[in-house]
């Protein structure tokens, strides 16, 4: 039987628009069941508790439950590459932490490519660091401890929580950016306890591990690491108030599996932005050293990128190697 060609124009039309249709009821419908969260950190770390945070929100919001999943190892390679190979349905998503940014350069052997193999979803929010001193040290601000580093060359101990961490990339970026020679003492487990006795004098860590003793004395804040300052300690200058240009921090956020539909990221990325809007779950993000930072997928991306790029710069150039 030969249609008329304006019943087949409108059959055409129709079958092109289902593929579409399907991807929207899709979305609509996600997610249909539980939802899985993975962490690249242990349990009661910074990522693992924003992540907590962060999904108990989504859990109400989607009608599914979020849940967190931790998988340490590697300074989270071993999540991200759990997610790069997971089924890209939505059900599978990634705590995505400043650490993807560094490991892609400071890791030379890995079995994904973080830029390529993860869909940007949402930013939960920076996480600054503070530059800290022990108290015995005399310096008593930033341009006072350039002068002691330049005087006293090799003298000063910088603890990080580990080679290639964030705190030690951060660190190093500003030893080169003011022209410093110190030693790098790197940590496996906490180095706060050598820190207040004095055995390492310096350091440049969470403001959420260090703000307490920093309150009472025990240790001293020359400077958090943000390019603004922090609203956690307002009084306290950023570093790049005296070394121009200097911007080091961390971040959480949420990934999916590259080829996860648009139009679950969209959903996914609208009910996190939602949740950095509330009120209540901004404090406690707060609370844990978080500044809620809502952001686009693609601006989200672009934050990626450039912190890849960057740290890809600061590693080459301070030849930090995996141990």
């Amino acid at each position: 039987m030969k249609l008329p060609r304006r019943h087949f124009l409108h059959l055409a039309a129709g079958a092109a628009a289902l593929p579409v249709i399907s991807r929207i009821a899709w979305a609509q419908t996600y997610p249909a069941r539980p939802v899985r969260w993975i962490v690249g950190f242990p349990p009661a770390s910074g990522p693992d508790i924003a992540a907590r945070l962060v999904g108990q929100w989504l859990s109400e919001r989607l009608g599914q439950q979020v849940v967190v999943e931790d998988r340490p190892g590697a300074g989270g390679t071993i999540a991200t590459e759990a997610v790069v190979h997971a089924a890209p349905d939505g059900y599978s998503l990634l705590c995505v932490t400043s650490a993807n940014a560094v490991n892609a350069t400071f890791y030379p052997n890995l079995k994904f490519d973080f830029i390529r193999d993860i869909a940007p979803v949402a930013s939960i929010g920076n996480i600054p660091f503070v530059m800290v001193v022990n108290p015995m040290l005399s310096a008593k601000s930033v341009p006072e401890f350039i002068d002691y580093a330049k005087a006293n060359p090799s003298k000063i101990n910088v603890a990080s929580a580990g080679t290639g961490s964030v705190s030690h990339v951060s660190g190093e970026l500003f030893k080169a950016m003011a022209g410093l020679d110190w030693n790098h003492v790197p940590y496996r487990i906490n180095f706060m306890p050598d820190l207040l006795s004095g055995q390492v004098q310096a350091a440049f860590t969470t403001i959420t591990l260090s703000i307490e003793y920093i309150r009472t004395g025990n240790l001293r804040a020359l400077a958090v690491t943000s390019a603004t300052r922090s609203a956690a300690l307002p009084d306290i200058p950023t570093a790049g108030e005296f070394v121009p240009g200097y911007d080091a921090v961390g971040w959480y956020g949420v990934g999916a599996p590259k080829r996860t539909s648009a139009d679950i990221v969209d959903k996914l990325n609208r009910e996190v932005n939602a949740g950095l809007a509330d009120t209540n779950l901004k404090a406690r993000l707060a609370d844990v050293g978080v500044e809620p930072t809502p952001m686009t997928p693609a601006e989200f991306g672009k934050l990626i990128a450039d912190d890849t790029a960057k740290w890809r710069k600061v590693i080459r150039e301070a030849n930090i190697m995996p141990e």
